[in-house]
């Protein structure tokens, strides 16, 4: 059995599976430079993708597409080739708690000149299925919470099982978008701009800034209070019964923001910024543990899957985590829409066979393509032991190996990799990516030494929660150590069979250095290089390896 998920709307991506196992998933951000959160404009993009792997439309078996805005149906007017067409599909929640499975099917999908039938779920649907079906519960067998907080929707509560998910409730009147539209009023982004939807980079940008402030207990408390003046019942019930009213919703975050800024007078923004995380963090962890407690008579309750583009903070998943309500917390790489392909494909599983768990790997987007290396580089095999010595020289490399990594961040198939000995190299590195000065830069560390170096140093394999450097690190690894001392790491185990292991191993046995810097190797606002040859004309960057060959910018004579 194949089964095509499909994204349409931002950042669109076709996932194919194939018996139970990811066979790929091709974000459109991935392919040719294009920008960040890329929809899909034009069906022939399905067509391409299975092309790739040698496959025809006609050689699936069934197409699911994800579901998006609207109460009863969401609706996209595409393209296939030149020809014009339009696509009815699932709205963006559930109609009812038991109907997270209900689907919406139709006929029109039109791929290479033929027409397909095809079914969708509401894009909720696709959240829960992407974090359950990708996570060690399901493999277990186990039960599980399922928290989705998306940028448009309350932080929804569900629970799983094998046999199907439900509804339970949501935990707050505050949609995800809050942290996007709270930088349209406070710190280094702030605008008059007023529209709906603006920059979504912004929110990862303000969870690094707000390392510079303070918690302002004073302001948290004022921003308590406007909360419960102001997300009483009633934006909950007009959000639930219409989700094409997003506009207004946004504009009652706008107009709460507002008020605040009459509040707070001269307050540093970064303080403030700082003071909104901690409030919405504490609600947060509150209404999870009131849940948990409504629902403890519930089997499996111990686990918690996190999903929606709020799962990216990786402040909020540790909070989570730390409650100790869980004994196992689990992001997928994929929690925002990249993942929403995927867990359409997944969703349309489960009606007949349940939730089953999904074979997969993190590594399962496009190929690495080498193109036209531009004559003002040279090109020469070379060895991870080589390549680790040019590193130890404090000289970074562009490191492009395999397919790449699923999911917003790079996980060693798509990075700029660089030593974390010297405090200057963060610097060279936001330089380089024409990035803020606050912006931190990730470690990528060998597992086993994780816990040595980071509290608590879990196994982090995606970038998912927050550690903090030990102190007697800090000085050793000081381009890596974010300014409150924290770490956004991503461990690698020695048994990992990517090359970005080999190459750690060989960098530790040179140097006693078990981490290197890490940070995705990309044009400003695009998704990865899909090729050497754009990293090459990029040219920021003087050393590109990947998959045993080294491109060295020429110097000038």
């Amino acid at each position: 059995m194949r089964i095509c998920g499909i994204k349409l709307t931002h950042d669109g991506a076709i996932a194919l599976i194939e018996d139970g196992r990811l066979v790929f998933c091709i974000e459109q951000e991935k392919r040719g430079n294009n920008p960040r959160y890329q929809s899909i404009d034009n069906l022939d993009a399905i067509v391409l993708a299975l092309a790739e792997h040698g496959l025809e439309p006609r050689d699936v078996d069934r197409f699911v597409i994800d579901g998006w805005g609207g109460e009863v149906e969401s609706r996209f007017d595409i393209v296939s080739g030149t020809t014009p067409i339009t696509l009815r599909a699932a709205p963006y929640l559930e109609r009812h708690a038991e109907g997270v499975l209900t689907s919406r099917g139709d006929c029109g999908l039109m791929l290479d000149g033929s027409v397909f039938p095809y079914s969708s779920y509401p894009h909720v649907t696709g959240h829960v299925a992407s974090a359950y079906c990708t996570s060690p519960f399901a493999k277990a067998g186990q039960p599980a919470f399922c928290l989705v907080w998306d940028g448009g929707m309350f932080p929804r509560l569900y629970y799983v099982q094998r046999r199907g998910a439900r509804f339970l409730e949501y935990l707050f009147p505050m949609i995800g978008y809050a942290y996007v539209v709270m930088g349209r009023h406070f710190g280094p982004y702030r605008t008059a701009n007023r529209q709906a939807w603006g920059d979504r980079a912004v929110a990862g940008k303000l969870m690094a800034y707000i390392a510079l402030g303070s918690v302002d207990e004073d302001v948290v408390s004022m921003f308590r209070e406007l909360y419960e003046d102001r997300f009483a019942a009633e934006y909950a019930a007009r959000y639930r019964a219409d989700t094409d009213g997003m506009e207004s919703v946004v504009a009652a975050v706008d107009d709460y923001f507002e008020a605040s800024k009459l509040r707070l007078n001269v307050k540093s923004p970064e303080n403030v910024l700082a003071s909104f995380h901690c409030f919405l963090e504490r609600l947060l962890v509150e209404e999870m543990t009131n849940a948990s407690a409504r629902y403890s008579c519930l089997p499996g309750r111990r686990n918690l899957c996190i999903a929606g583009g709020c799962a990216l903070n990786i402040k909020w998943n540790s909070a989570l985590r730390n409650t100790g309500l869980f004994d196992a917390v689990w992001v997928p790489p994929f929690p925002n829409d990249s993942g929403s392909a995927i867990g359409a494909a997944c969703a349309s599983m489960a009606p007949n066979k349940g939730f089953l768990p999904l074979e997969w790997s993190v590594y399962s987007g496009p190929a690495v393509q080498r193109g036209d290396i531009p004559p003002s580089w040279e090109t020469a095999p070379c060895s991870m032991l080589e390549l680790a010595t040019i590193l130890a020289r404090n000289n970074p490399v562009i490191f492009l190996a395999g397919r790449a990594e699923l999911g917003p961040r790079a996980l060693g198939g798509r990075s700029i990799l660089a030593a974390a000995t010297s405090a200057r190299m963060k610097d060279t590195l936001n330089d380089v990516k024409l990035r803020e000065h606050f912006r931190p830069v990730a470690p990528i560390c060998l597992e086993d030494r994780a816990p040595d170096i980071f509290n608590p140093g879990t196994p982090d394999p995606y970038m998912l929660f927050d550690h903090q450097t030990r102190a007697e690190w800090r000085d050793r690894i000081p381009a890596v150590v974010h300014l409150d001392g924290s770490a956004r790491l991503q461990t690698v185990s020695r048994s990992s069979q990517h090359k970005v292991t080999e190459l750690l191993v060989e960098y530790e046995k040179l140097t006693g250095i078990p981490l290197l810097c890490n940070t995705s190797a990309n044009h400003p606002g695009r998704g990865f290089f899909p090729d050497v040859a754009s990293a090459c004309q990029w040219g920021r960057v003087e050393y590109v390896w990947s998959n045993g060959l080294l491109c060295t910018k020429k110097t000038c004579n």
